[in-house]
């Protein structure tokens, strides 16, 4: 199949399997007598694999190591528990970041009604204030 059906059937974009091909995560080896690329139901899955560990959040990095990884089925699988282990530690962090973000935007919000004025604003004044104290 070509580009534009491998699309269609995995819901990713020309331009997404394109920039996968260009990091080595999807391989593509066929062409046709018009130099078009083709892809099997190998490179269907394969994709598709790539896709769910994006949405993931895993990196590219993180794909390609597990892409290798998944070459080789009779190897243990520590080095996947152990690269899981990290990413969800990574994600922890990140979500504490994020509470504490919506903890401070709902501070910043409260400090101001919507009976003022722009002039009066609390959310504007603290940010113009906190903006002079970073200088």
């Amino acid at each position: 199949m070509k580009i534009g059906e491998l699309a269609k059937k995995t819901d990713c974009s020309v331009q997404t399997i394109r920039y996968y091909e260009k990091e080595q995560l999807l391989c593509t080896t066929q062409r046709s007598d018009g130099n078009f690329r083709l892809y099997d139901e190998a490179a269907v899955e394969q994709l598709l694999f790539i896709k769910l560990c994006r949405n993931l959040d895993l990196s590219l990095s993180e794909i390609r190591q597990l892409l290798t990884l998944k070459r080789s089925p009779g190897a243990q699988c520590d080095q996947v528990n152990r690269m899981m282990d990290t990413h969800i530690q990574q994600v922890e962090t990140r979500i504490q970041e994020q509470v504490q973000l919506r903890e401070h935007l709902k501070v910043l919000r409260r400090s101001c009604s919507s009976e003022r004025t722009i002039e009066q604003c609390g959310i504007l004044q603290t940010l113009t204030t906190n903006q002079h104290q970073k200088r």
